[in-house]
């Protein structure tokens, strides 16, 4: 009998340790995210389509400039916010100059070779109803300065004429212009068809 009790007075202390152990205080967290009133990105299109380029009137000595294409963009916010937008590539791999140009992608018949080069800029910007400018800045918004182009990865926002900062904006209208050109046809195998596949973000982001 003794044996029997000493031993279910151990399983009890090993089954109920936990309370043996408790503190006599616990802790409540509480988080989340407070988040800027939302803005809303579009484009008139989801993309451009060449169609069928024939290898044969592609220059082999240069690059191919494609016909420009240009897209209506419109931010819409649901107060004035300051903002930039980032155009980040997907085809980063394939660019022939990474901090310019966005890639084109490869040659799905040849993955070494790469198809050529997307340029982006913004044209005729309007904010709040007003003509604005421009800027650009490659220190994630520290200094500014005025530019049309977006390279990749590069911060754009839009300010009236003169100032060095981007403005609180609610509306902005604008195009975006896309220049695609092709690499010398020489250096590309176009035995078969090659489809092109430049892939580009446009990021959103409160300053």
């Amino acid at each position: 009998m003794n044996t029997i009790s000493r031993l279910s007075t151990l399983l009890w202390l090993v089954s109920n340790g936990s309370l043996a152990m408790a503190t006599s205080s616990v802790d409540i967290t509480a988080s989340g995210i407070i988040t800027p009133d939302a803005c809303h990105i579009q484009l008139s299109e989801q993309g451009i389509d060449h169609g069928k380029i024939p290898a044969s009137r592609l220059n082999p000595d240069e690059f191919t400039v494609l016909p420009s294409r240009t897209l209506e963009l419109s931010i819409q916010c649901a107060q004035p916010m300051l903002f930039a937008l980032v155009g980040i590539d997907n085809r980063m791999d394939s660019s022939l100059a990474p901090d310019f140009f966005y890639g084109l992608g490869r040659n799905i018949h040849a993955p070494t070779e790469r198809l050529g080069s997307v340029a982006l800029s913004y044209r005729n910007p309007e904010g709040n109803g007003q003509p604005m400018q421009t800027l650009a800045s490659v220190d994630k918004g520290q200094t500014w300065g005025p530019e049309p182009n977006a390279f990749p990865n590069q911060y754009m926002g839009f300010s009236l004429p003169g100032n060095r900062q981007p403005d609180f904006i609610r509306q902005l209208r604008a195009q975006l212009r896309i220049d695609t050109s092709i690499n010398l046809s020489q250096q590309l195998t176009l035995e078969q068809e090659v489809p092109l596949d430049g892939s580009i973000v446009l990021d959103l982001r409160y300053l």
